[in-house]
């Protein structure tokens, strides 16, 4: 587990609710927090789509809605005059990208045993965190994916040119 502290957090809103730089992270949940907390729950339901999507779903094996499935929504809870008294976000690396960081690596893992590889964010209204997170299916007291997955993320955030002290 890594924890970046952001230190500019208008450019990092700019990047999370107006590019494209996380539309790829699968949301696990989401919680904003104005004069009253919205809350999300990133499991897809099957039963709201009709029966092919459903199938497409399924067989494709997403479970989780995308960041960029429900980013504007987000954007229009946060946007405003006033700035949120909190939120959080909870990311999750997709399967294919876990799986390919898992390998990678050469973790002594195999990727079926990843149950997640997470990217928490939180704004506590006064600064912003984003920490990163590992779980897996087995126990092991090896470490090479997670150190692997925090090297990730350092680097996508250096790429996006993302200004963060480390904690």
């Amino acid at each position: 587990m890594r924890a970046f502290t952001i230190k500019n957090l208008k450019d990092f809103m700019n990047q999370l609710l107006l590019a494209d730089t996380f539309d790829y992270f699968s949301v696990s949940e989401a919680s904003i927090t104005t004069f009253v907390t919205f809350s999300i729950d990133g499991s897809l339901h099957p039963d709201f789509y009709d029966s092919d999507t459903a199938a497409r779903l399924k067989a494709a094996g997403k479970s989780q809605v995308r960041w960029s499935g429900i980013k504007s929504w987000c954007y229009s809870v946060i946007r405003g005059k006033r700035t949120p008294v909190s939120f959080r976000f909870i990311f999750l690396l997709p399967e294919d990208r876990s799986r390919a960081l898992c390998e990678s690596s050469q973790a002594p893992v195999e990727p079926d045993n990843i149950a997640a590889l997470f990217l928490n964010i939180h704004y506590n209204g006064t600064a912003l965190t984003v920490t990163t997170g590992t779980s897996l299916k087995i126990f092991t007291l090896d470490k090479t994916l997670e150190h692997a997955f925090d090297n990730a993320v350092q680097k996508f955030l250096l790429e996006h040119g993302i200004d963060f002290e480390m904690e």
